[in-house]
């Protein structure tokens, strides 16, 4: 269908790469290098380039030693998005949750990003909950795989 390789975030290059993307995507909670630094000790990160050219990121948070929720967050920078790409990211940061034993998948979307609120809706994701972080003023969305 297309180049698209997505990898496990490895090395400088790709700590920045995903940081450039989360932060175009999610601009009302940048993250800095130290940040991404440390998420990827917890977090499953990968980025995804289209030939060479980033085209987004996705997490995946594992499941928890209290529950089977993990999350799955696949990110597209708006230059890339409606030619599957989205689909692709999704799928393998879905496939790595179960892997780690997850039962429920849950996702968390900024509101003021409408193509991923539609994208996730479109794959079966249902609002849970809407929250502020201290000092925003746009609130994310939780939503959970029905």
């Amino acid at each position: 269908m297309n180049d698209l390789r997505i990898e496990p975030v490895d090395g400088e290059a790709m700590v920045k790469d995903w940081q450039y993307a989360h932060n175009a995507i999610i601009p009302t909670d940048p993250l800095s290098l130290d940040d991404v630094r440390e998420r990827v000790q917890r977090n499953h990160l990968e980025v995804a380039y289209l030939g060479d050219v980033l085209v987004g990121c996705s997490t995946v948070r594992p499941p928890t030693s209290d529950a089977s929720v993990a999350t799955v967050i696949a990110r597209v920078l708006p230059a890339h998005r409606r030619q599957g790409l989205g689909g692709e990211i999704y799928a393998r940061g879905l496939a790595r949750a179960r892997e780690l034993g997850a039962g429920v998948i849950e996702t968390v979307v900024l509101e003021s990003n409408p193509d991923g609120l539609r994208f996730a809706q479109r794959h079966g994701f249902v609002e849970i909950d809407r929250y502020l972080l201290p000092g925003d003023s746009v609130p994310f969305i939780d939503l959970r795989l029905a």
